[in-house]
């Protein structure tokens, strides 16, 4: 149940067209060929997405087949989503937590005995995978014991009690292994299983319909499908029961799973301090961030922040994206675990859907250049320069004859349509360069200038170039 690459797919965002809340005809259509073409080229069986803008659902449809006894697609069905479940365990804690029944700085071994060093593990190390607690499942394959039966304790007593594979708090590795101790430790506290905690805490309120993973197999539930190189596709054989628990138990559909998106992105159920602490990176003993807060992965890509986690379980794939600044969220859910189709059909629903990431914050004084170029352009064509803004070089350059022809060639031309600055600013002999493009529908001019460190203009060539 290895994590997938985050960046994979928010390092290729784009700019986008303007944002609206409702899907155009236009952007539904451009949906349907991106799922459909990607589920052709890929022979991934189908997939079910949802879309959140504006904070609001705005889309939800399943493509595809979703079992053999399911050739008409849902998009209802509950997918496995896997990892993705694991801030829903992590959620039960901070639940249990702001009810005063734990500390997510209580030591592991005040809840669950025979922990390896569970009196120097804490919660939330269990929840930021920072523990050191080796990892159960990290092959992409279900290895030969998930063919038999598992109870939570079982897979305690096989991997939690060999030596750490860090001391708690130095390194972080992904571990199921830990979630499946969270797990435990909600059951103890709650007094309830934890699918029952999750039910009456969180997903009766928001009207999610949240099954066992384990339970969400035969007529009417999605069938998973692998294959071998580029072999057939073929149906996978599900793990047994109990190889998911903590770390992954969950099955819901696209819709369902947006609705947990858009309660955070509205702060309900959770506290605002406790989505808040969800989603804060927690850092290593040595100060360096892991990227990761209590069951979710946040970042920011191309100026656009974001809280993911992707899913992995026998024969599915899963991604779930929220973008708080832009209140947009999507959900992709596939029925293989043999192809990267969940991730790219995400990377081209946000290329589509959402608004353009914001352009980066301009350099105080790179503003302030382009506002005396653009003064000395326009003085330059108009034949009034003021040369208090030029230093002793400059005014030696612009005699009459150099001013009358900037003059009588600028003048011809009217106003530019565009004047920016291109490039970055580079320091050369004492001075700061920076060049500029200045638009006139069919022809364009290049500004090569320098400006001592008070912003006096040392240079201010100009020049024609091609459009």
């Amino acid at each position: 149940m290895l994590l997938r690459s985050t960046l994979t797919m928010v390092a290729l965002f784009a700019a986008t067209p303007a944002f609206s809340q409702a899907l155009t005809a236009e952007e539904r259509a451009q949906v349907d060929r991106i799922v459909t073409d990607t589920l052709k080229a890929t022979e991934v069986p189908s997939a079910s997405i949802a879309v959140v803008r504006g904070g609001e659902i705005v889309f939800a449809k399943a493509y595809g087949k979703q079992s053999e006894a399911m050739p008409t697609p849902r998009d209802d069905a509950p997918y496995q989503i896997a990892s993705v479940s694991k801030q829903f365990t992590a959620a039960a804690l901070l639940l249990l937590a702001k009810d005063g029944r734990l500390s997510l700085d209580d030591s592991v071994a005040k809840y669950i005995p025979d922990v390896t060093d569970g009196d120097r593990i804490t919660i939330r190390q269990l929840l930021s995978h920072t523990s050191g607690l080796q990892d159960y499942w990290p092959q992409d394959y279900s290895f030969k014991a998930m063919a038999t039966p598992v109870t939570p304790q079982e897979i305690v007593d096989r991997w939690a009690k060999k030596p750490l594979d860090f001391a708690p708090g130095t390194q972080w590795q992904y571990s199921n292994t830990g979630y499946v101790v969270a797990g435990m430790i909600v059951e103890k506290v709650a007094g309830m299983s934890l699918l029952d905690f999750l039910k009456l805490r969180i997903f009766k309120p928001l009207g999610i319909m949240a099954y066992d993973q384990d339970l969400a197999i035969g007529k009417g539930f999605p069938q998973g499908y692998g294959r071998a190189a580029m072999g057939p596709v073929r149906p996978a054989t599900p793990a047994a029961h109990g190889w998911l628990f903590a770390a992954g138990e969950l099955a819901m559909s696209a819709r369902d799973l947006a609705k947990w998106d858009v309660a955070r992105l509205d702060r309900k159920i959770l506290a605002a301090d406790d989505w808040m602490l969800q989603e804060t990176p927690v850092k290593l003993g040595d100060g360096t961030s892991t990227g990761y807060g209590l069951g979710v992965s946040i970042g920011t890509a191309n100026g656009r922040r974001f809280v993911e986690h992707t899913g992995e379980a026998v024969g599915f794939l899963s991604e779930n994206i929220v973008f708080p600044d832009e209140k947009a969220a999507i959900v992709v859910l596939t029925n293989t675990w043999s192809s990267d189709a969940f991730i790219t059909i995400g990377q081209a629903l946000a290329r589509t859907l959402l608004p353009a990431p914001p352009p980066p914050a301009a350099d105080a004084a790179d503003s302030k250049a382009l506002l005396t170029a653009r003064q000395v352009f326009d003085q330059l064509r108009t034949g009034t320069l003021d040369r208090a803004l030029l230093t002793e070089n400059a005014n030696y350059y612009f005699t009459p004859v150099t001013m009358n022809d900037f003059r009588t060639s600028l003048a011809p031309l009217g106003d530019p349509v565009t004047f920016v600055q291109t490039g970055r600013a580079r320091l050369r002999g004492g001075f700061v360069g920076r060049a500029f493009r200045v638009t006139y529908g069919n022809r364009a001019l290049t500004i090569n200038s320098y400006a001592d460190q008070s912003g006096k203009v040392e240079q201010f060539l100009i020049a024609p170039v091609q459009r």
